[in-house]
């Protein structure tokens, strides 16, 4: 009798310590969702901004797409996050990009089609964003949908939204972000900034290459903002490959790129950025609002990029 007595408590315990535990693994899980998206704020520059801004044009809440997050997106932000029902912080995180992106498919025109394109160019698609989703956009959507593991069936919905803004492949929200050497090369392509290497190759696993394998997104990114907010011709001297220092904000780990040291670039960065101090090999290092830490080498500049 006593056993049969127990049976029920030790049941409940046993579905007690389910729930928590399916209750702890849907709550651990809700970051790496999140952690997809990038965080775009007042400083931001860049294509994800302008994809924001299109977007934000696209809701309702008409904003200038000039690639630069200032006060003004901001309050567009802010406001748009008060009417669906979000903090309005005026930073666009996982939260505001679900609710601000928008499904266009093949015949659509407008703003959030701009933004699909501002997307797709990013990938060196090299469309206009004219807002019209016709032939030559429907293709670019359909070829990045199948390289990214998604169905290739020309709409740019949610999953295809999260996997254009990451850079991650398939709908489940792969959480890095992360390049291949031909998709860096297509955004750089696109934007004007060459490459070079002592060996001229693309090998992450020689010293005498520069790769762009494993690169992130939001360095990317940043070398684009910086053509455009500089004016300079650009050229990569260095990229993911072997033989730098290592660290968590590395070469190798896609957070650092070298550039040429033309009198063009050096003297936007020393114009513009606040000398911050001297790094320990003695290099000069020059800090961007953004929190991008510029560090001049001796042949280069070093620039990793944290936003």
């Amino acid at each position: 009798m006593r056993t049969a007595k127990r049976i029920p408590a030790l049941a409940a315990t046993l579905l007690t310590t389910l729930v928590a535990a399916l209750m702890a693994g849907l709550l651990s899980a809700s970051p790496a969702l999140a952690a997809d998206w990038p965080l775009v704020k007042n400083g931001s520059t860049g294509a994800q901004v302008t994809t924001v801004q299109h977007l934000l044009t696209a809701r309702g809440y008409a904003t200038g797409a000039d690639g630069a997050f200032g006060d003004g997106t901001q309050s567009k932000v802010s406001a748009f996050q008060s009417a669906n029902g979000l903090s309005p912080d005026g930073v666009v995180g996982a939260d505001t990009w679900s609710k601000l992106i928008v499904t266009v498919r093949k015949g659509d025109n407008g703003s959030a089609v701009k933004a699909v394109q501002t997307q797709l160019n990013r990938y060196g698609a090299g469309l206009a964003a004219d807002g019209a989703f016709g032939d030559g956009t429907d293709a670019k959507v359909r070829g990045f949908q199948s390289s990214h593991s998604l169905d290739a069936d020309g709409i740019v919905g949610p999953d295809t939204w999260r996997a254009l803004v990451t850079g991650s492949s398939g709908g489940s929200g792969g959480s890095s972000g992360l390049l291949t050497h031909s998709q860096a090369a297509g955004i750089f392509n696109a934007a004007g900034i060459t490459w070079s290497s002592s060996g001229n190759c693309s090998d992450r696993n020689s010293t005498s290459c520069t790769s762009f394998d494993g690169l992130r997104q939001a360095s990317a990114d940043g070398a684009v903002a910086l053509r455009r907010a500089s004016n300079c011709a650009l050229t990569i001297t260095g990229g993911t490959e072997t033989g730098h220092a290592s660290g968590t904000y590395s070469h190798w780990n896609g957070y650092k790129l070298d550039f040429n040291p033309t009198s063009c670039l050096s003297n936007y960065i020393t114009a513009n950025f606040p000398h911050t101090g001297t790094r320990g090999d003695g290099a000069a290092l020059y800090t961007a609002p953004s929190g991008n830490v510029y560090a001049r080498e001796s042949s280069h500049w070093d620039v990793t990029f944290l936003n």
